[in-house]
């Protein structure tokens, strides 16, 4: 019997749009990165900053150092790397709330402090008098704990930090590599690549 769910965030909560992202950093002269968008590589730069191994003003250093015609500010290349995100629909909210009566909810995500931070300060609190804590009861944050999907590691934190069981929970993601991240320790795992939760009555 499913208690739990685990929601990802970039593509199941979040709308994200890679040619708008990709526009941005080439608008500054950082065509070098905007390839690493175009062609969805995670390695190093974004990677590094995903699992919080290098701060934002380090972040905006490296953009530079890859495209060397990019004279940007460091506020430019945040716009521009949080220009990916293009907003939580309000029925996704809602819908949480809903799925909150009836399970336990919390978020695992591969993310960063500039979209996260976005996220908290904007998109979940689109419904009046709602913070990311009225959705779930925890969130597990790549940049924060030195952990990324799919590894397991960062899934048993989760269970552990928040003491539930693992055939108990279902995680959705928009990753096939995640869910069997997932499903490595037991988790149950829903692969939603186009927002099928939205639409599912599994749960």
């Amino acid at each position: 019997m499913i208690k739990n769910l685990i929601f990802d965030f970039g593509g199941i909560l979040v709308n994200l749009d890679k040619d708008v992202c990709s526009r941005a950093f080439n608008a500054i002269n950082a065509g070098e990165v905007a390839r690493y968008v175009d062609y969805c590589i995670q390695e190093d730069l974004f990677h590094e900053l995903e699992i919080g191994r290098i701060s934002v003003p380090q972040f905006c250093d490296e953009v530079r150092k890859k495209a060397p015609l990019c004279k940007a500010s460091d506020a430019e290349i945040v716009a521009a790397w949080a220009s990916l995100l293009t907003g939580v629909p309000t029925h996704r909210l809602e819908r949480l709330l809903d799925l909150k009566r009836r399970y336990r909810l919390f978020l695992l995500s591969n993310t960063n402090e500039i979209h996260w931070r976005l996220a908290e300060e904007e998109y979940f609190r689109q419904i009046e008098g709602k913070t990311v804590s009225d959705y779930f009861e925890d969130c597990c944050l790549s940049h924060k704990l030195g952990m990324i999907k799919p590894g397991k590691e960062i899934f048993l934190h989760l269970l552990d930090k928040n003491g539930i069981n693992a055939d108990e929970t279902l995680f959705i993601d928009d990753s096939p590599k995640n869910c069997q991240g997932a499903e490595s320790v037991g988790i149950h795992a829903f692969h939603s690549p186009n927002g099928e939760w939205e639409q599912t009555n599994c749960f």
